[in-house]
Order: C-alpha cells, then structure tokens, then sequence
C-alpha cells in the first residue's frame, strides 16, 4: 500500500507531460501532486511550502541555466529526493538511482510508468507494489 501523504511536486514546462506523470503517480496510487510549469513556480512552492516536498520530478530543461539545479536541490532541505529528466539536455551526467541517494538523473526525454515505480521503491518503501516491481526489474536503474 502506498503512502498517501507523501507530497510530489512535478516542474515541466510542457502541460501533456505534466500531465502524464501526474496520472502515473495517481496509478500508483499517489494523489498529493502538485504540477508547476516555470522555474518562478517551483522556486516559490519550495521558499514557502510549510512541510518538505518526498519528491521533485523536474525537467532538467526548465531550470534553463539561470538556476544550478543540482547544487539547489542537494542544498535544500524542502526537498528530500529528486529526479531530474532529460539532463543530457541540460548537460548533466547520468546518476542512476540509490538507497540513501538524494538526487537521481536520467537521460531519458520523459520517466516512464516502470521508471517511476522503480523510483517509488526508494522514495515509499512502504509501497509493496512499488518493491514487488522493483525486484522483478531486470536493473537498479533508469533506461538511459
């Protein structure tokens, strides 16, 4: 069962991707999502948010070069894991997932449904589901 209090914050510029993760997670199981389209948005939801966010799954586009995005989510605390997609794009070398790892970054243009169950493995260990299809995976990590 997964952990329905867990918050999601999903940082695309593009609506239909916003979109489509979002009801990956609803899939799962995962209802606490809050979708933003610019870096103005993200930045403001984190600054002001009262809890800390499970996860941030963001564009590596969105930060455009005016923000570093990784030493931003390393450095903050209201975020407490992050997975960056489409960094080949922002020039970021692949980071595949981790046990105690706090950011992870794919390569792929958009994170699948497999791919964000993997990840919830991490992220929810309480979500059976998640583990039960993490196990059966063939690897520990994103397709790159």
């Amino acid at each position: 069962m997964s952990n329905k209090s867990l918050r999601i914050l999903i940082a695309d510029e593009q609506h239909f991707n916003r979109l489509r993760i979002e009801r990956w997670f609803n899939q799962l199981g995962y209802y606490r999502v809050a979708p933003v389209q610019s870096l103005e948005e993200l930045l403001t939801l984190v600054e002001y948010g009262r809890e800390p966010f499970d996860l941030l799954v963001i564009d590596a586009a969105l930060a455009g070069g005016d923000l570093d995005l990784v030493g931003y989510c390393l450095d903050n605390r209201q975020l407490e894991r992050v997975l960056i997609y489409d960094g080949q794009q922002a020039w970021l070398p692949p980071l595949p997932a981790g046990g105690q790892q706090k950011i992870q970054i794919s390569h792929v243009l958009l994170p699948d449904l497999a791919s964000i169950q993997r990840l919830m493995a991490f992220v929810d260990p309480q979500d059976r589901s998640s583990e039960l299809s993490f196990l059966s995976g063939s690897s520990v990590r994103f397709s790159m």
